[in-house]
């Protein structure tokens, strides 16, 4: 009995400690309903960007990029950066061209679509790669 007593303040204060660190506040959880619409919208999104994503990692556009200079997947980092609006106007245009196009068409696909990412990360002020880009920075 003794030795509790005496080891007592040197268990009590830990535990005084932890007591208080397990009762701080952690914060509040925010909920809200969302429509319908909303959820609907972000699926379709969700699918077209995986649809130009899986198009990114074919093999014949990879080697497409890597014959222009390009990293395919700082492209696709890109893509992924992408806003939900940009995102359906690159599916749509994928979607307008032919299906069994031949090297020549898919080359010039590639670079379309190379042109439309870095405008637009260009627009963003991400890159400086187009010099008539309002947003853009000279190039010294």
């Amino acid at each position: 009995m003794f030795l509790m007593r005496r080891y007592s303040k040197y268990i009590a204060l830990p535990m005084i400690g932890l007591m208080l660190a397990l009762t701080m506040p952690m914060g509040v959880a925010n909920a809200a309903l969302i429509g319908t619409d909303q959820a609907i919208d972000r699926a379709a999104a969700d699918a077209e960007r995986a649809q130009v994503i899986a198009f990114l990692a074919r093999d014949d556009v990879r080697r497409g990029f890597q014959s222009m200079g390009v990293d395919a997947d700082e492209a696709a980092g890109r893509v992924a950066a992408m806003s939900d609006s940009e995102i359906h106007q690159v599916a749509l245009r994928m979607e307008q061209l032919p299906a069994g196009q031949g090297v020549a068409e898919a080359l010039i696909g590639a670079a379309l679509l190379i042109f439309i990412v870095l405008l637009v990360t260009d627009l963003m002020g991400v890159t400086d790669v187009f010099p008539f880009v309002k947003g853009g920075k000279a190039r010294k």
